[in-house]
């Protein structure tokens, strides 16, 4: 019976952990779509047509057509390290320390899957926007000098 009641306890503790590191409502979709877009650890300069391909990011204009996105950048990072940014935060936040990245900017074609694009890494604080201590968008970055 206490064996029976400390499994109780511990499945319990669990759950409530589990619950702790969800995303509230509304939050869920847009940070899947933000790690989705902008977080890959095993990014290199010379596959932005591979992986934004294949991840599908592009511009869907108001009349609903599809275009390739002219910059997209990839900060080469894991999901926990670039969530540490926000903290608890809901706004935009500078990371303290720089980040590696790589940003593809639009060489040639304007609609998918005919994108081709043209890659360069370097480090820079990155800015995220975060809601309710999730990162939700990536507005910009700034480049470190030296």
């Amino acid at each position: 019976m206490e064996m029976c009641r400390f499994g109780l306890v511990l499945l319990l503790v669990l759950c409530a952990a589990l619950l702790a590191e969800a995303q509230p409502d509304g939050v869920a979709h847009r940070y899947s779509n933000f790690l989705n877009q902008h977080v890959y650890a095993g990014m290199t300069s010379n596959r932005c047509d591979s992986v934004i391909g294949s991840r599908g990011i592009e511009t869907v204009l108001p009349n609903g057509k599809r275009s390739c996105k002219q910059r997209n950048t990839f900060i080469l990072a894991n999901s926990d390290q670039v969530r540490a940014v926000c903290g608890n935060a809901m706004k935009d936040y500078e990371s303290g320390q720089p980040f590696r990245v790589v940003t593809c900017k639009l060489h040639s074609g304007e609609r998918p899957p005919h994108c081709e694009y043209r890659g360069h890494e370097d480090r820079r604080y990155i800015t995220i926007s975060c809601e309710q201590g999730w990162p939700v968008h990536y507005p910009g970055d700034t480049v470190v000098v030296g």
